[in-house]
């Protein structure tokens, strides 16, 4: 099961050079870095709050609408996520409290490259306010053809949601900016530009995936997001018209995006492949959607049976995973890995992309073994807090010792043994 060719450790040198200049020179490195990439200088690196507002105003009623109706279903969806604060008593007098802490500050980056997305605004947006975030900070990259300001419809996203600190910054350079901050004149903010941030989240290109992993353990991050994917595990009850279109909607991202069938039925996968010829040509993006279904990382998988079906895209973890077959809930239920998994014919990706109420920030690459979609966990942080009086230190004096002696540790058992003498 081949994957798109992304090689995030050579991108790695190469951006290398970048996270030093803004480190070293802050705003101005910020300004001549998207001259340099985006073929434009932004009068203000941060977005005034008036055209923030001005985005909002000038927003189509019906994407505002679709906007808040989105964001309503993720905040409800992510409500559930919030963990409760627990304390136990281990022996009487002696609690283990279980807190939960949101970080302080987060960034968000927004892509702007072969597409926007005002959907990842409100699922990085979200997540992090059901969280409990005082500060989020938004970067999207400057467009040319806007004056250096990032998309309108992101723009406005974060004005509908409340969020008025935005940055027209793309790629590595804004990776860089978050997490190191960045200082410089600014008409809007003075000397400083951008604090730095706890916690980087959003997808981006190989760059973007290259400066995350430059910066993890000085920032969190949560993750290094390639290529999107689907994979469809679906039975000669599913219609091909449904499986094709769901595979061109993947395809539709990214030339390097990995759409694969897992069937049973040859019958279905031959009239999924009539299907994705006639649909194909008449679709907008027909020239980049042929290259990522004929790409190595696309195709169609036959298995014997739904069983070996289950063991093939539990092997391959796919971002999206739908399940188009008879009792298709207990056939996803078997399903160990995958970012997100899609049951029955009405559950389409696209679906999940905008208004299920779930997440579309997802792992790829076969992370989905390891690692969860973006959720109020990405920003929460746990903290124990251990609550002892003198009896219950009293009654493990003894063990505590023999421990800390084992380890050859003894003032560590001298801590505790000093409190009685």
């Amino acid at each position: 099961m081949p994957r798109a060719e992304l090689d995030v450790e050579a991108a790695v040198h190469q951006v290398r050079p970048i996270l030093d200049d803004v480190r070293a020179r802050g705003a101005a490195a910020l300004r001549d870095l998207s001259e340099r990439f985006d073929r434009v200088r932004p009068a203000t690196v941060r977005v005034p709050v008036e055209a923030l507002a001005q985005a909002l105003a000038d927003l189509d009623p019906a994407v505002r609408a679709a906007l808040e109706e989105s964001a309503e279903r993720v905040r409800r969806g992510h409500r559930a996520q919030v963990p409760t604060e627990v304390s136990t008593a281990i022996v009487p007098g002696g609690v283990v409290h279980q807190r939960w802490v949101p970080v302080q500050r987060v960034g968000l980056y927004v892509p702007g490259g072969l597409a926007v997305y005002p959907s990842s605004v409100v699922m990085n947006v979200v997540a992090a306010q059901v969280a409990g975030v005082e500060s989020l900070v938004v970067a999207s990259p400057p467009q040319a053809d806007r004056g250096g300001l990032p998309d309108p419809t992101v723009l406005a996203a974060c004005a509908l949601l409340g969020v008025d600190e935005v940055y027209a910054v793309g790629g590595a350079q804004a990776i860089a900016m978050l997490a190191y901050g960045a200082a410089g004149s600014e008409p809007v903010d003075g000397d400083v530009l951008c604090e730095p941030v706890d916690v980087i989240t959003g997808p981006g290109n190989v760059w973007v995936a290259a400066a995350k992993r430059e910066v993890r353990g000085l920032v969190g991050i949560d993750a290094e997001a390639g290529p999107t994917e689907i994979a469809i595990l679906a039975d000669d009850t599913a219609d091909p018209a449904h499986v094709a279109a769901d595979l061109i909607s993947q395809a539709e991202h990214d030339p390097l995006a990995a759409s694969v069938l897992v069937t049973p039925s040859t019958a279905l996968a031959d009239a999924v492949d009539v299907e994705l010829s006639l649909r194909v040509p008449r679709t907008k993006h027909a020239d980049r959607i042929t290259i990522a279904l004929t790409g190595r990382q696309s195709g169609t998988v036959l298995v014997d049976d739904i069983d070996a079906g289950v063991v093939v895209v539990d092997a391959y973890a796919a971002e999206h995973l739908e399940i188009q077959t008879v009792d298709a809930p207990a056939v996803a239920a078997r399903v160990r890995s995958a970012g997100a998994i899609f049951v029955g014919a009405y559950s389409p990706v696209s679906l999940g992309d905008y208004i299920a109420g779930s997440n579309h920030v997802l792992p790829t690459g076969g992370c989905a073994h390891f690692a969860s979609g973006l959720g109020v966990m990405s920003f929460i942080k746990s903290v124990q807090v251990i609550e002892y009086t003198s009896d219950a230190l009293r009654e493990v004096v003894a063990p505590l010792v023999a421990l800390a002696d084992a380890e050859d540790l003894p003032a560590h058992g001298e801590a505790a043994e000093v409190r009685f003498g």
